[in-house]
């Protein structure tokens, strides 16, 4: 006698609910199968089963795996995930004994199967053991996109899928970034994902779907959903902000936001909401090439020595309803546009219009974390620019600081015009620091041009610096250190010996 074959394992997508969105070929694993195996809670009632009704045969072996629990609470040793696992081992079980005796099983799944879908823990137990193929099927994203008539994703834009089971904080700071978004497993989670979307600004962009495709279906903005009513098949849904309106709001305010040092990576969730939902962007040019280009948004890029006049140009904007995002590199608050804006905020005809500051990475972070921990305990920042004050105030700080052991992070220390404050700077420092202190040069941290040096301030360069770079200089207690695998790190003990 020949050796018996093992059954084939199919996990069938169904799609959202219409039985008339099935596939082809879902129907024709359904027709061949010998089992049909489908998940439900313990009232028996599974949506699987019936989008497929009609499909099923008299002769059809039938798998119902009862979940043990779904919401409520349960007094198994391991938990709710242990109850689980001991749950999908079983049916894992329970099919694997269909397929060693040769038969067909096909698993029905809502949606699609490997789409947040039961199927996946049978996948996962028995696809390494039995032939195995799954049939894709429409997911509910889709459904509820379709259902809105409003495109969901267009162009270079990113769908973001997320499910409402996340912590709040997580999903407020996942949809202020998101360019389109489909919040999934509402139900009991309904009221934190609708104060996720009030907080990350995006709720009255908010769509809900419930039961898409299915008889009982229903669309409405979000804001207007009773929370008691969401059933556990919704979907809060994001669409494309492509054609969104913008402008011309009467609501206008200026925002101004921080990149961090270099690209996408160094951006907040925050700042990249923001960006995402202004009308206009102003900022000089260079800063300004670092955001991404949005359909509908307009950009005003100007020279970096216009502060005064990009602010107003801002402020102005907003008068007319516009929402302005200022941007700035690093932080702005650190020697950047945010004290340009609230100067002119608080001049006569601009002071009722909204300003708010978003918060970045700044340069000096950024570099010293590339080092080690330089500004582990107290530090100064100062500018080496004397173009908006004199040089005598520049040395007076530098002098101060030194005496006072602290740390130093060095904005703007250099540029074509400038060719000498790093030298000075140099000196007035070692009239109290040692000439072994450590110094770090970072250039262009975070950037294709990124550059890091460990030098002694004796040896520190000026031709080594340009204005891309920041210099942070140790204190007295400040250390560096080879470490095994070569790298030379910088720390400052958090601990100051006492006198």
């Amino acid at each position: 006698m020949s050796e018996q074959q093992t059954g084939r394992l199919y996990g069938v997508g169904l799609g959202p609910g219409d039985p008339s969105l099935m596939t082809v070929r879902a129907v024709e694993v359904i027709a061949e199968a010998d089992v049909i195996a489908y998940h439900s809670a313990r009232h028996g009632r599974s949506i699987a089963r019936s989008i497929a009704e009609r499909h099923l045969r008299p002769d059809h072996i039938e798998e119902r795996l009862v979940y043990p629990v779904t919401t409520e609470s349960t007094d198994h040793p391991g938990g709710y995930r242990g109850a689980m696992e001991e749950f999908y081992a079983d049916a894992a079980a329970r099919l694997a004994a269909h397929l060693d005796a040769g038969r067909t099983v096909a698993v029905l799944a809502e949606g699609d199967p490997l789409f947040y879908g039961s199927y996946m823990h049978m996948h996962k137990r028995l696809a390494d053991r039995y032939p195995t193929e799954v049939v894709p099927g429409v997911t509910s994203v889709s459904a509820a996109a379709a259902r809105l008539g409003a495109p969901l994703v267009e162009g270079e834009e990113v769908l973001t899928v997320l499910p409402g089971t996340l912590p709040e904080e997580e999903l407020t700071a996942r949809l202020a970034t998101a360019d389109a978004a489909a919040v999934m497993k509402l139900g009991r989670t309904f009221p934190a994902v609708r104060r996720a979307l009030e907080r990350s600004g995006r709720l009255a962009d908010a769509r809900y779907v419930e039961r898409a495709t299915m008889n009982a279906e229903r669309t409405a903005p979000l804001a207007e959903v009773d929370p008691e009513s969401v059933p556990y098949f919704s979907m809060a849904v994001l669409p494309s902000r492509v054609d969104a309106p913008r402008g011309a709001s009467g609501a206008g305010e200026v925002v101004v936001i921080g990149l961090g040092p270099a690209g996408p990576l160094w951006l907040t969730p925050e700042a990249r909401g923001e960006l995402a939902a202004a009308d206009d962007l102003v900022g000089y040019t260079t800063y300004l090439d670092r955001v991404p280009v949005r359909p509908g948004q307009r950009r005003h890029s100007s020279d970096n020595k216009v502060e005064a006049v990009r602010a107003e140009f801002a402020l102005d904007l907003a008068r007319r309803g516009r929402r302005v995002a200022v941007v700035s590199s690093g932080d702005p608050g650190v020697f950047a546009m945010a004290t340009a804006v609230l100067e002119a905020a608080c001049e006569g005809p601009y002071r009722e219009v909204p300003v708010r500051i978003v918060p970045g990475m700044t340069a000096a972070h950024a570099a010293a974390a590339r080092v080690g921990a330089p500004l582990g305990h107290d530090y100064a920042v100062i500018s080496l620019s004397d173009r908006l004050k004199p040089w005598e105030v520049i040395a007076e700080r530098l002098r101060a600081t030194a005496a006072a052991d602290l740390v130093l992070a060095l904005y703007n220390p250099g540029s074509r015009s400038r060719v000498w404050q790093v030298g000075k700077a140099r000196e007035l420092l070692l009239e109290h620091r040692a000439p072994d202190t450590p110094v770090v040069l970072g250039r262009d941290i975070g950037g294709p041009g990124e550059r890091v040096r460990i030098v002694r301030l004796a040896d520190l360069d000026p031709a080594q610096v340009d204005m891309r770079t920041i210099i942070l200089v140790g204190s007295s207690q400040t250390r560096t250190a080879r470490r095994g695998d070569g790298t030379e790190v910088v720390w400052t003990p958090r601990r100051y010996p006492e006198a």
